[in-house]
């Protein structure tokens, strides 16, 4: 399995299980034109949740640490590696970002007495 016939535009028309019909061609099950005829999300989405949910984790893991809730020696050595290792990395790319807008002059614009102005 799979076995698939094509449309004349060579988009997948049918998909077999077995006993492949006249013209049917043998695709691997992960093949991305399967899983988008069965309408199943990318490995390229799945990529990208799975890189949110691990900020996610942590974030978390940051916060039980500054609540003193947790210490990061609490966690096992390659954990504790893995967290430093994205943090350095994460701070090396920040670093070196296009940075389009200066943080420093914000307090001025933002001031009460201006604030009124940009109502």
């Amino acid at each position: 399995m799979p076995y698939i016939t094509r449309n004349d535009q060579g988009a997948i028309a049918s998909l077999l299980r077995e006993a492949p019909a006249v013209g049917a061609e043998f695709l691997a099950a992960d093949h991305p034109d399967i899983t988008a005829f069965l309408g199943a999300p990318s490995g390229e989405a799945f990529d990208r949740l799975d890189a949110d949910f691990v900020r996610v984790i942590e974030d978390v893991i940051d916060t039980l640490i500054v609540k003193n809730l947790i210490n990061i020696t609490d966690l096992p050595e390659q954990a504790q590696a893995k967290l430093f290792a994205r943090k350095s990395f994460r701070e090396r790319i920040t670093r070196h970002s296009l940075r389009l807008f200066d943080d420093s002059g914000m307090a001025d614009v933002i001031g009460d007495t201006q604030l009124g102005e940009l109502r």
